[in-house]
């Protein structure tokens, strides 16, 4: 269960929170290092992924409340505002070609969520 968008030659996973704090199907945000962090615990594909908690449509810090869902086989997040929707896997707009959200590598270890930074 890890998401890669970022390239770097020493990963650091930051403890963010344990899994129980994510619910199932849903999102919830995390401050990790000054960032806001959107976590989604994508239970119905048995998947995690971490992006941005912004919303670059109108920088609102609101995409850990948006709805999770695929189109398709992408999996995505739509934000709860103006629907936006975002790849969970790049974080490319899959609606609007102008905007993008950053995603981080994630992993799951003793029921603990890491994110790489």
């Amino acid at each position: 269960m890890e998401t890669r968008t970022i390239h770097k030659t020493e990963m650091i996973w930051q403890p963010a929170c344990p899994t129980s704090h994510i619910p199932e199907d849903g999102g919830a945000c995390v401050l990790l290092n000054g960032r806001q962090i959107a976590i989604f615990n994508f239970s119905r594909r048995g998947e995690w992924y971490a992006t941005a908690n912004e919303c670059p449509h109108r920088q609102q810090m609101a995409l850990s409340r948006g709805m999770i869902g695929s189109q398709g086989e992408e999996p995505k997040v739509a934000c709860p505002f103006h629907k936006k929707t975002f790849s969970l896997k790049s974080g490319e707009c899959l609606n609007d070609d102008g905007y993008k959200i950053a995603t981080f590598p994630i992993k799951i270890v003793d029921n603990m969520v890491y994110i790489g930074v």
